[in-house]
């Protein structure tokens, strides 16, 4: 009898130390991130990987009167990278049809034009009824949808807070890069 009862205390104690430590809850991916789209070079990438970060959207063109923007996008982007910015390229021909036919051609005009190494995506609509799902969520969280190429999305690193600039935002403007550090300094 005194073996069982000991047999049992070491079972029950195994039992317990086996349980695993309830983990803190896994955040859930903001509405705006939960999305899987593909990159330039045909990779899948989910933008829950981008959750905790300051992100900004960018529709892009090749074509445009403010493509030398991507200039200033690739300098945010090397800047505040490290405080946890990510710039996001959305090609679209929605506007004059200015962008390029093949994500092919998009990905050689960024590298070579303009060094471009932060994230560009499969080129995409970002109006009307077959736009990219995350431009819709976009437009209902601001009441702003893009009239143009260059339209810029900020989101706090929350996923809940979006800012809308319009095309004419200069990224390396003071009044925007303040807006990016501002919610930089949100943790």
């Amino acid at each position: 009898m005194k073996y069982i009862k000991t047999l049992s205390m070491v079972i029950g104690a195994a039992a317990f130390s086996a349980q695993p430590l309830q983990a803190a809850p896994a955040k859930t991916c903001p509405t705006v991130l939960n999305h899987t789209l593909k990159t330039l070079d045909g990779q899948s990438q989910n933008l829950c990987a981008y959750q905790g970060k300051v992100v900004l959207m960018v529709n892009t063109a090749s074509m445009c009167g403010y493509t030398p923007q991507y200039k200033g996008l690739q300098a945010l982007h090397t800047k505040y990278k490290d405080k946890g910015l990510v710039v996001l390229g959305f090609p679209a021909a929605n506007f004059g049809g200015q962008e390029l036919a093949s994500d092919k051609e998009i990905a050689k005009f960024c590298k070579d034009n303009y060094s471009v190494t932060f994230p560009v995506f499969s080129k995409s609509s970002v109006k009307g009824s077959d736009r990219n799902p995350v431009y819709q969520i976009l437009e209902a969280r601001t009441g702003e949808a893009p009239l143009w190429n260059f339209h810029k999305y900020l989101i706090a690193r929350d996923g809940q807070k979006v800012l809308s600039f319009s095309s004419g935002t200069n990224p390396m403007s003071p009044k925007f890069t303040e807006a990016i550090e501002q919610l930089l300094a949100q943790k």
